[in-house]
């Protein structure tokens, strides 16, 4: 009989669990038991390894293998358990050291010839080994440079079974992990391209200051996607604690870009608005993988042509709007995934959407207000910034001698607001004035003067905005103000902030 045991990391959501993976080989006819609440994936692992073993030169015990996969109670899901699986039994057959790799953490799939492959959410694994202390981890060799980025970590890289059992062996060295990439990021769409548009240009500076999601309405052409797609380039580059978020959610999805550094730059997803639930909020059977409104965790969310998407894909996203978190149940467990994002809204006025607008528009007014009335009003209400475009006229669009400002000019500005944010909201933790709880703004010291809020109140006695309403507008009035460098918003940043929450700015 032999006895091994190998450490792993399975996940839950973006969170990684330390996984004991046991193997224990005992006479009888030959069969391999996997328990521990594997699923299918992990359930085929048994005849991926065996191949494995045997065309990388080594001998399968033909023995009765019971693998136990600890804690039993912790769903397991996909295939990074393969290459720790391999390790434990060839450790329990004598083939390896009873100690092989003894307190180094192991990932990776395997292939029927024995190459170990890349697998998904590395980074999240290898961050939940080191916070577990553990400071030695092999990975596959496309997955080292991710897996590189988190402090205190030992990287080994293997491309092989027959690499990595050598290295146990004979002490062979394994593959260096790449240098990381270096940093920086490509350049994005300007805001200097977009023609005309003062009010959404202003609109989505204020958007960026203060982290408040906006809506675009207006017609074809009027640069509303244009707009945008250059909401990422004001915005300033993700700090560390950030940084790792985005890049933990992406590596889960699979979409790390080849060099497997952070991704600094602020996410931008733009799903079609044939996009499901599951596609925009996460599912799936089994593990629930993230959605479009957790990709885009500390960037943009675009829906564009908003009202064509299904009414139930537009609700599901009120509640990770309010809380910043995305809770998706199975009937195995339930998965959590960051969604603190930006949403931006851009639709037509209405199904025809003439270019000419209200001159050659066929649609009836009440056509108007159905194909608008898409977009719920408690969603809306999630909303603080709501502008409508005009269409673009000629002479703005043929202008050679216009300057309009860039994104890096614009970025220059909204870092500036947030910094000051940030400064007074540190006591809090909040970093930008969209996370501020209302509460918190009609308190002293920071509750503002009756004459200053006066027609916000009487907006609110009316009935003509929600208390929901109420205090999207004091937040947006303080974002005006730390843009314009004021250290507390005025009667005119409380005017400014109700015409772009209501729509009724010119």
């Amino acid at each position: 009989m032999g006895y091994a045991k190998v450490l792993s990391v399975g996940l839950a959501g973006v969170a990684g669990h330390l996984v004991e993976v046991e193997a224990d080989l005992a006479p009888g006819l030959p069969a391999v038991i996997i328990s521990g609440l594997p699923d299918t994936a992990l359930h085929e692992a048994r005849d991926r390894v065996r191949a494995a073993i045997v065309n990388s030169g080594q001998k399968w015990p033909n023995r009765r293998i019971t693998l136990n996969l600890l804690p039993a109670t912790l769903p397991k899901y996909g295939s990074a358990f393969d290459l720790a699986i391999a390790v434990a039994v060839l450790a329990g057959s004598g083939e390896l050291p009873p100690v092989a790799l003894d307190a180094t953490v192991v990932l990776g799939e395997l292939g029927l010839d024995g190459a170990v492959r890349p697998v998904r959410g590395t980074l999240p694994m290898v961050a939940a080994a080191a916070r577990a202390g553990h400071t030695r981890v092999v990975v596959p060799a496309g997955n080292a440079a991710e897996a590189a980025v988190i402090p205190g970590v030992r990287v080994y890289a293997v491309d092989t079974l027959h690499r990595l059992v050598a290295h146990v062996r004979t002490g062979a060295p394994l593959l260096t992990p790449p240098a990381p990439a270096p940093a920086g990021t490509p350049p994005g769409p300007d805001l200097a391209d977009v023609a005309g548009q003062p009010l959404g240009r202003r609109a989505l500076e204020i958007a960026a200051a203060g982290g408040h999601h906006l809506a675009l309405l207006g017609p074809p052409g009027a640069g509303k996607t244009m707009l945008a797609e250059r909401l990422p380039s004001v915005l300033p580059e993700l700090d560390d604690e950030a940084a790792l978020e985005v890049t933990a959610l992406h590596s889960i999805a699979g979409l790390l870009p080849p060099g497997g550094g952070l991704l600094r730059r602020p996410p931008f997803q733009a799903p079609h608005h044939t996009a499901t639930v599951p596609a925009l909020v996460g599912g799936g059977s089994g593990l629930a993988r993230p959605g479009a409104v957790s990709l885009a965790h500390r960037g943009v969310l675009f829906l564009d042509e908003a009202p064509e998407f299904g009414k139930g894909a537009l609700e599901a996203l009120r509640q990770p709007l309010e809380s910043g978190r995305v809770r998706v149940a199975r009937t195995r467990g339930a998965t959590e995934y960051p969604a603190r994002t930006q949403l931006v809204l851009a639709a037509n006025p209405c199904p025809c959407a003439k270019p000419s607008g209200d001159v050659d528009c066929e649609c009836t007014p009440l056509a108007r207000r159905r194909y608008l009335g898409r977009l719920s009003g408690p969603l809306l209400d999630r909303v603080d910034v709501q502008v409508r475009l005009q269409a673009v006229r000629a002479a703005e669009l043929l202008r050679t001698d216009a300057a309009h400002e860039s994104s890096a000019t614009v970025a220059a500005r909204v870092a500036a607001a947030r910094q000051a944010a940030a400064e007074r909201w540190a006591a809090t933790g909040h970093r930008v004035n969209a996370d501020v709880p209302g509460p918190h703004l009609r308190r002293p010291p920071w509750h503002l003067p009756a004459r200053v809020t006066a027609d916000l109140r009487h907006r609110l006695d009316t009935g003509s905005l929600s208390a929901r309403g109420y205090d999207r507008v004091l937040r947006l009035a303080w974002t005006i103000a730390d843009l314009d460098g004021r250290d507390r918003p005025g009667h005119d940043d409380v005017a400014e902030a109700i015409q772009l929450r209501t729509g009724e700015a010119a």
